[in-house]
């Protein structure tokens, strides 16, 4: 019987390894796994590269994690807020690196790890910094920049629904990167706030298949057993 629910986050982050890349769902605070990034700062993984929109918001979540010492390397579109002082104090101090990359290349380079596409062309940040020492192209007149898709060993991501087969459904703009991470990874974890019985959720809208998910944890506090009745527990 095919069941991915674990029963604890140090089960569901168990085998992240030093140096692995993490791709983490959320924007800003919306839709982060907070819970999971939790865990796999007790885990102990080092030298991290963690891909996310943002850099972190206070001190928890991806700020903690960034605090923490774990991460090497943070690839993402928007690394400074008001209140991103952990990743403006690392970064000054030399001792994280950062590559910037714009929200739709971010978006469309994990989407073509998750596709299998090698490589595309992309007229954003032609004629850029960003766009220094890399391939570029006229296509059509126009200037275009060869960009790489983005793999992760790990996926860290967050979902409103969950079965033990791994699919999921999202809670609106909560969902933003979690579905492409999902596919861009070798190893997608995914943290629910429901666990439902297998079939409870419409095929008609789950977003992501369980055959892009390797574990599932509960946070929340309950458990719908078919589409009304809930229980106290996660089931087993």
């Amino acid at each position: 019987m095919i069941n991915k629910i674990v029963a604890s986050p140090q089960e569901a982050l168990a085998g992240v390894a030093d140096g692995a890349t993490v791709l983490i769902s959320g924007f800003g605070g919306s839709g982060q796994p907070e819970q999971l990034i939790d865990a796999l700062i007790d885990q102990g993984a080092r030298d991290l590269t963690i891909v996310n929109n943002n850099a972190g918001n206070g001190d928890t979540g991806l700020a903690a994690l960034l605090k923490a010492g774990r991460v090497k390397k943070l690839i993402c579109s928007f690394p400074r807020q008001a209140d991103s002082y952990v990743f403006d104090g690392l970064y000054r101090a030399g001792k994280i690196e950062l590559e910037l990359v714009p929200q739709g290349n971010l978006a469309e380079r994990m989407r073509a790890a998750g596709a299998g596409i090698g490589a595309f062309f992309t007229p954003t940040a032609y004629g850029t910094q960003l766009a220094e020492g890399k391939e570029t192209r006229i296509i059509d007149g126009r200037g275009h920049v060869l960009e790489y898709p983005i793999h992760g060993d790990v996926a860290l991501i967050k979902a409103r629904r969950g079965d033990r087969w791994g699919n999921l459904v999202y809670r609106k703009a909560a969902r933003n990167f979690s579905p492409i991470m999902a596919t861009a990874a070798r190893c997608t974890i995914a943290q629910v706030d429901e666990i439902v019985e297998l079939g409870a959720l419409d095929p008609e809208i789950i977003v992501t298949p369980g055959i892009f998910v390797a574990r599932v944890l509960a946070v929340g506090s309950t458990v719908r057993i078919g589409p009304q009745t809930p229980t106290a527990k996660p089931a087993p």
